[in-house]
């Protein structure tokens, strides 16, 4: 197996994405608490999560866009009051400044430190993490989003994408994420080489399994490095 980059997956591969998103609602919501108390009282974080569901179960067609749909459900916070767009958008920078603030499992950064060094690394997400914002930027050549691209994971297109703007075949190309089906099937389908992160110890459900299993990423570094030794 011949590998000449590296694509990875973000949200729960590189940080575990519940507490942050979780932390980042309750923020928001303090935030509304100070800057307009009737909003937050009749928008508690229970209600708001609900609404948020409701409103990304309605709008299927922006399923790879985060943004719009957290745009949506504020918007929907605001329109009884007769609050704006500028409420939103402010409401929304909140939201998107918490949820930017991430703790990388422990394994990550060494992990990142060791593979940029190996071989190019991109990132491929169906999430609107900010690589800038979280500090991570210095160790990827470029992001691809679901959100700016259009599509989302396990389109094969997003993959196709980052091996084109890579300059490599997608056989070339490992891409390693923790979901089964939109990180390792998607990839697999669309041609890459994969590996399955799989910090939780599951078994594999599928009939064809991924080039690797890790449980975490300095076992694929430490694989990598054996790799490119010829070991």
């Amino acid at each position: 197996m011949r590998i000449r980059a590296i694509s990875l997956d973000l949200d729960d591969t590189l940080w575990p994405i519940e507490p942050v998103i979780l932390r980042a609602e309750q923020h928001l919501e303090g935030w509304l608490q100070r800057e307009c108390p009737h909003v937050a009282a009749a928008w508690p974080v229970a209600e708001l999560r609900e609404l948020r569901e409701r409103i990304y179960g309605e709008n299927p067609h922006l399923g790879h866009d985060f943004t719009a749909l957290r745009k949506l459900s504020l918007r929907a916070v605001f329109t009884p009051f007769e609050m704006g767009e500028d409420w939103v958008e402010r409401a929304y920078i909140e939201y998107f400044t918490a949820r930017n603030q991430v703790e990388c499992y422990s394994d990550a950064l060494p992990a990142l430190e060791r593979l940029a060094a190996l071989l190019p690394l991109v990132s491929i997400s169906n999430g609107n993490a900010d690589l800038d914002r979280i500090g991570l930027r210095r160790f990827f050549q470029f992001s691809v989003s679901a959100r700016e691209f259009g599509a989302a994971k396990p389109h094969a297109s997003i993959f196709h994408t980052a091996c084109e703007r890579l300059g490599l075949q997608p056989h070339e190309v490992l891409h390693v994420g923790d979901d089964a089906e939109l990180d390792v099937l998607g990839a697999r389908d669309a041609g890459l080489r994969t590996a399955w992160l799989n910090r939780g110890d599951t078994a594999w459900a599928h009939p064809v399994a991924p080039d690797l299993t890790l449980s975490d990423l300095g076992e694929l570094a430490h694989w990598l490095e054996n790799h490119q030794r010829g070991i």
